[in-house]
C-alpha cells in the first residue's frame, strides 16, 4: 500500500449549544480553572489521533446573556504507512491546529459583561508500529503513540474589565499559555484485498492516548484521555475512463467514529459517520513524486451532528 499524506478541508457541522458556565465574579475559582483546563485538553485530543471524521470541524453555538457563547475550529493533516513488506515497520504522524472561542461571562455586583476569548491550539503527534501478518490479506497492527500540543489565550475585554485583573486565573486567560504532552497508543486491524477490476481497503483502529498538561501557566494543569473507535471503509474501481495513460477510479467511503473517554460530549455528540464519494487520479505512468490523487466528498452525521465536507488526498 503506498504511502499515504491527507488533508481534509472545507467542513460544516453543526451541534447543539455547548454549555458556557456563568462567572460570578471577575474571579475564577481554582475548580473552575481546573474544569476548563481538562476540557481544553479533552478537546485538543480530537486533533491528536487521525480520523476523517475529525479531521475538519467548524462548530457554532450561541448563548444566551447569561450563558456566555464557543465557537470550534479545527483542521487536520496527517497520514501513515508501512515501510515495505520485508520491513513491515509502520509510521504515521498527524498535524493539527484549532481555535475555540468560549465566551464567559463576568459580573460585578448587578452589572455583567460577556467576555470573549480566543484559545488557539497546535498539536503533533507520531506513531511506529509493526505489522503482524495474519493472512496475505490481514494484519495486526500495535502503535505507540507520542504527542505533544500547546494553547494559548488571548483576552478581548472591554477596559473596565482589563483594569480589574488579578490572579493567575486573568493572567492565563490575558496571553496564557497551556503546554501538554501524550503517551499511549493503538491497535489496528488492517484488511487489503486488491484484485485487477476493483480494490477494497477496511481499518479498525482503538486508540488510548493520555494528555496531561506540563510548562504552563501557573493558574492552569489538566489532564485529558483520548480514546476512540474508528471503523474506516474505502471501494476502490475504475469508471471506464482512461486518464494520463491510466484508469480514472471511482471511490466510495464510509466512516465510523465512537467517542470514549473523555471526548464524549465535549463538543455535543458522541459518535459520528461519515459517507463518502469521489474520485481518483493516477499518475504513476509519468516520473513524478505524486502516484495518486483523490478528491471525495462527505457527508457527516451524527447525534446532534451533520455536515459536509470535501476532502483531498494523495498518495506517493
Amino acid at each position: 500500500m503506498p504511502a499515504q499524506l491527507s488533508a481534509w478541508a472545507l467542513a460544516s457541522v453543526c451541534v447543539a449549544p455547548m454549555q458556557a458556565q456563568a462567572q460570578e465574579g471577575l474571579r475564577l475559582s481554582k475548580d473552575d480553572l481546573q474544569k476548563r483546563a481538562n476540557g481544553v485538553l479533552a478537546i485538543m485530543s480530537f486533533s491528536i489521533v487521525p480520523d476523517i471524521t475529525t479531521s475538519s470541524l467548524n462548530i457554532a453555538s450561541g448563548g444566551g446573556s447569561t450563558s456566555g457563547s464557543n465557537e470550534f475550529f479545527m483542521t487536520q493533516l496527517g497520514g501513515g504507512d508501512t515501510i515495505s513488506d520485508s520491513v513491515p515497520i509502520y509510521l504515521e504522524g498527524v498535524l493539527a491546529g484549532s481555535r475555540y472561542d468560549p465566551t464567559f461571562i463576568a459580573s460585578q455586583g448587578a452589572e455583567t459583561r460577556r467576555i470573549p476569548t480566543k484559545w488557539n491550539s497546535l498539536s503533533a503527534t507520531g506513531g511506529i508500529g509493526w505489522d503482524f501478518k495474519l493472512t496475505d490479506e490481514l494484519k495486526l497492527r500495535p502503535i505507540f503513540n507520542i504527542a505533544l500540543g500547546n494553547v494559548t489565550s488571548d483576552l478581548r475585554a472591554a477596559s473596565w474589565y482589563v483594569g480589574r485583573r488579578t490572579g493567575n486565573d486573568i493572567d492565563f486567560l490575558d496571553r496564557g499559555s497551556l503546554n501538554a504532552y501524550g503517551l499511549g497508543g493503538s491497535i489496528m486491524l488492517d484488511y487489503e484485498h486488491y484484485r485487477p477490476g476493483y480494490e477494497v481497503d477496511v481499518e479498525l483502529r482503538y486508540s488510548d492516548i493520555r494528555l496531561k498538561s506540563f510548562d504552563s501557566s501557573a493558574a492552569v494543569s489538566g489532564s485529558a484521555i483520548a480514546q476512540s473507535a474508528n471503523l474506516w471503509a474505502r471501494y476502490r474501481a475504475p469508471t471506464g475512463m482512461v486518464v494520463l495513460q491510466r484508469p480514472l477510479r471511482y471511490v466510495l467511503e464510509l466512516t465510523h467514529s465512537e467517542f470514549l473517554g473523555d471526548q464524549k460530549g465535549i463538543l455535543g455528540f458522541d459518535r459520528l459517520t461519515s459517507v463518502g464519494a469521489g474520485l481518483e487520479l493516477d499518475s504513476s505512468a509519468y516520473d513524478v513524486f505524486i502516484t495518486r490523487t483523490r478528491l471525495v466528498g462527505r457527508y457527516v452525521f451524527g447525534n446532534n451532528v451533520s455536515g459536509f465536507s470535501v476532502g483531498l488526498a494523495v498518495s506517493f
